[in-house]
């Protein structure tokens, strides 16, 4: 079975900016290339942090009101939108994933670290892509019958070496049901892992019948 990795997910080229970008810099940059945030690398094109909306908002949000009262407080941010440089507003270590990575470890760490995007890297650190959330739920929007393709031939056939004849596969928006014929109750769990594997698959609903697995429903797993 062929899966999609993240280099074949993730965006490239990818928008980035340099810890001495300043925050002005910064704002054209996101608004001209319509994204939320951008990495930061250094002089080799290694990834040290992310430097998001959020980030900046953050930063504005500790200047002075000048709507508030007529006495302000002591400001805790002296510096103008001139001098400030990434550097002092980026979020830090980058989380980066690897091209190589599947959809499944991706979204792992992104849960994980709580982030909306990862940068990619190669074998030496350098970033070569990005992907973000919407990118993983892509592989979910594959048709259901390239999926039901790939259920048959791959995992029943080819796989578990099972006679086309001895089953039916349905797939209804990424919902897989198969009916089989099964000697080995034990192929049940691994029948249901293996299509769960299949890019596009949100769950496995198994009807089995044959010597040894019982007949009726086994269940529905996601």
């Amino acid at each position: 079975m062929q899966h999609r990795t993240i280099g074949d997910l993730m965006t490239r080229p990818v928008v980035h900016v340099r810890t001495d970008t300043t925050f002005k810099a910064v704002v054209a940059t996101l608004a001209h290339n319509d994204v939320t945030a951008v990495p930061v690398v250094d002089d080799i094109g290694r990834p040290v942090g992310v430097v998001s909306e959020a980030d900046l908002v953050r930063r504005i949000a500790q200047r002075p009101d000048p709507a508030g009262p007529t006495r302000l407080p002591e400001p805790t941010d002296r510096s103008t939108g001139e001098n400030v440089t990434v550097e002092e507003l980026m979020t830090t270590p980058a989380v980066c994933a690897r091209p190589e990575w599947t959809v499944v470890e991706a979204a792992r760490i992104m849960v994980a670290e709580g982030v909306k995007r990862l940068p990619v890297v190669d074998e030496a650190e350098r970033l070569v892509g990005i992907v973000s959330r919407g990118d993983l739920l892509r592989v979910f929007l594959r048709r259901d019958d390239s999926q039901r393709e790939e259920i048959s031939r791959d995992v029943l056939v080819r796989t578990l070496g099972l006679a086309p004849a001895d089953m039916t596969v349905e797939v209804d928006e990424g919902q897989v049901t198969i009916a089989a014929l099964l000697d080995d109750a034990q192929l049940v769990p691994v029948v249901e892992r293996l299509c769960l594997g299949v890019d596009g698959v949100v769950s496995v609903d198994m009807h089995v019948s044959g010597r040894g697995a019982g007949t009726g429903p086994v269940g529905t797993r996601d």
